[in-house]
């Protein structure tokens, strides 16, 4: 069936993306939204939009019923479902199809099968594409998995069949932690997906996770577009992609686009999808999973390709032929992705949420950014913590990771905590910078030491109190009458001076702003006295002379005494608490266990005169689509238990309180 309207079954910046290239085609489009983004881009961007349901993705976007019905009623002749919520569920793909409605992916089938690990390793076996040794079985008791890890051999990774994206994933490194890991590996996968059956694989240690983009047409019609390097992950979640792979050869390119495109026609596939594999130093391969969808890293395979992949995809559901041949694909330079979560990297990259006070993605040559989100919007609990995607080609690598991170030095993103200084960082680093990162990057290269949160520099201060002087003065000008401006920064005993304390880590960090003549001004802290002179500001970014060095600075001010600031690679928000005295301290003494963010209780697992060992699990929280374990920070017995499962608690409440011991 011939089809003029797509609706795209999803949100945030993958919804952006498909309708960019469905309205560039000529396609009507339509959106469905939760009442949590009710102004969101992806609604503004459409042609129609439909509001389906609440904010929990249960009772909107994870509802076909709903779905379906928008479409429905809005006359669309197509579904594109994006990647994540419906994408890689056969029951909805039938459902489009029963409903006259063309699926943007692939046929049913095909996603039931690659959906279940399980199956889908059979099936690969059987099609003697590698795969990597481990217990696929239908016997899903403790016993069964126990038995198998004897014949794997440790370490092992208990995986959910049904599902991906780190939930359900456990790696385990010895017999006694298997137990453990696989209830609560099949706890996470049950709520993230419905099924709490598990397989087990032998643990590659230190690979690389490198994936074939295969595409295939009605008329059986396969072909693969280079790999893409994944392999920096927190959490088996990616962080940083790449295409090509930096350690990759023609020979190994052939030898595993070969076996993609065999694991595609193998279960007659058709639309865009991805073969995973793990990549050892060896140089061997095995397969990992497919995904029956777009995935979030697509933009890099566009980048070197050339080609649009959601206009393949539309093109093979209209049910032309895809009109390549692997003759026809080439890859040109490289590009790099880097995924801005909403996260706080100190917190062993704990989801963050909150208000938006600013988004201002940077430009610049060969940088595309891919988001979401606007300023003033929310960064609700309820969806994955990723808002943006920030990537850049270039003629090599090296320019190619310059431009990522010039372009994430000149992104001003304040409000929740995000993961924009680490990347920058982890861009930085000699073995990515060399094309050496392995899956296990990030836990060799950082401590928790170097992800803990750094006092903010002295320039910093500098530069935080200069900005917000600077703001006041204006806002303070533009109240009176008849000032002259040669009397600005003067008082009746000369040159005016201002204090500003900012805190950090319960220490006060002063700096004493006295004006000079014109933009400048001499700050002083505790580092000593420097020279401060503003270049240029507009709205939201400033360029700055500190002691005689340039500084370009991206800033916002969200309230009276605040400033959100990066500069030099960093980021901070810092308050003039002279301005906000009286500001509630709103920590919590270590017998107070607070909700870390807006969430569901799944499991409490104390109950009042308990007493606990620091470490030891008090409950468990889901929240942005994963599973949090809430664990006593001190020994104590437990007085108080504000808490239970199945309740949604807010950010900050009052989960348990514990007396702490005396010896603690």
């Amino acid at each position: 069936m011939r089809f003029n309207s797509i609706l795209v079954a999803n949100r945030g910046e993958i919804a952006v993306r498909v309708m960019r290239t469905a309205k560039s085609l000529g396609y009507r489009v339509i959106a469905i939204y939760s009442q949590a983004d009710s102004e969101a881009p992806h609604v503004k961007m459409a042609d129609e939009a439909v509001c389906v349901g609440a904010a929990p993705v249960g009772e909107s976007y994870l509802d076909p019923e709903k779905v379906l019905k928008a479409a429905a009623d809005t006359g669309a002749q197509a579904i594109h479902p994006g990647y994540g919520f419906l994408s890689e569920n056969a029951d909805f793909a039938r459902a489009c199809e029963q409903a006259g409605l063309v699926f943007i992916g692939p046929r049913p089938d095909a996603v039931d099968l690659m959906g279940n690990k399980a199956e889908a390793k059979r099936r690969m076996i059987a099609a003697k594409v590698p795969c990597v040794p481990g217990y696929e079985g239908e016997n899903q008791t403790d016993d069964a998995f126990i038995s198998a890890s004897k014949d794997i051999g440790f370490p092992v990774m208990v995986k959910a069949a049904a599902g991906g994206g780190g939930r359900g994933m456990r790696l385990v490194h010895d017999a006694a932690e298997l137990p453990d890991a696989i209830k609560l590996a099949r706890s996470e996968a049950e709520n993230a997906f419905g099924s709490g059956e598990l397989i087990l694989e032998k643990a590659i240690i230190q690979p690389r996770h490198v994936e074939i983009q295969v595409f295939a047409d009605e008329a059986g019609n396969t072909i693969h577009l280079g790999e893409r390097d994944c392999s920096v992950q927190r959490r088996h979640q990616k962080v940083i992609e790449e295409a090509p792979c930096p350690v990759m050869t023609p020979e190994l390119r052939a030898r595993m686009g070969a076996a993609a495109v065999e694991a595609a026609q193998t279960i007659n596939y058709r639309g865009a999808g991805t073969v995973e594999f793990l990549l050892g130093a060896d140089g061997e391969f095995y397969f990992l999973e497919m995904n029956t969808r777009l995935q979030v890293e697509h933009p890099v395979t566009e980048l070197v390709t050339g080609l649009d992949l959601v206009a393949l995809q539309i093109k093979v559901a209209q049910g032309e032929n895809l009109g390549l041949s692997q003759d026809d694909v080439s890859l040109t330079g490289h590009a790099i992705e880097v995924r801005l979560y909403a996260e706080d990297v100190a917190e062993d990259f704990l989801p963050s949420t909150g208000h938006i006070d600013l988004w201002a993605p940077a430009e610049g040559e060969g940088v595309r950014i891919d988001a979401g989100i606007a300023t003033g919007l929310e960064v609700s609990p309820f969806y994955d913590p990723m808002i943006a995607k920030v990537m850049a080609h270039g003629p090599n690598r090296d320019v190619a990771r310059q431009r990522v991170i010039e372009a994430l030095r000149n992104t001003g993103i304040f409000g929740p905590q995000t993961n924009r200084d680490f990347l920058i960082d982890a861009l930085s680093q000699p073995a990515f910078a060399a094309g050496e990162a392995t899956t296990a990057f990030i836990g060799e290269t950082y401590s928790a030491d170097d992800l803990a949160r750094q006092a903010p520099s002295s320039q910093m201060v500098t530069a935080a109190a200069v900005l917000l002087y600077h703001s006041e003065q204006h806002a303070a000008h533009k109240a009176a009458i008849g000032v002259d401006e040669e009397l600005l920064n003067w008082g009746s005993t000369g040159r005016l001076s201002t204090l500003y304390r900012f805190s950090f880590d319960d220490n006060a960090i002063d700096a004493r702003v006295v004006a000079g003549g014109g933009n400048s001004w001499t700050v002083e802290t505790a580092t000593g006295s420097v020279a401060v002179s503003l270049v240029s500001r507009d709205t939201h970014r400033a360029c700055l002379t500190i002691d005689g060095t340039t500084s370009a600075v991206v800033f916002a001010l969200p309230r009276s005494g605040t400033i959100h600031l990066s500069m030099n690679d960093t980021s901070a928000t810092l308050s003039n608490v002279l301005a906000t005295a009286g500001m509630a301290d709103d920590a919590a003494g270590g017998g107070r266990v607070l909700a870390p963010m807006h969430g569901l209780i799944l499991e409490v697992h104390v109950s009042e005169g308990q007493t606990v060992k620091k470490g030891d699990r008090l409950a468990v929280l889901e929240a942005m689509k994963m599973q949090h374990q809430i664990l006593a920070e001190v020994d104590g017995t437990i007085t108080a238990i504000a808490c239970a499962a199945g309740d949604q608690v807010p950010a900050d409440e009052l989960l348990v309180e514990i007396e702490i011991d005396e010896d603690n």
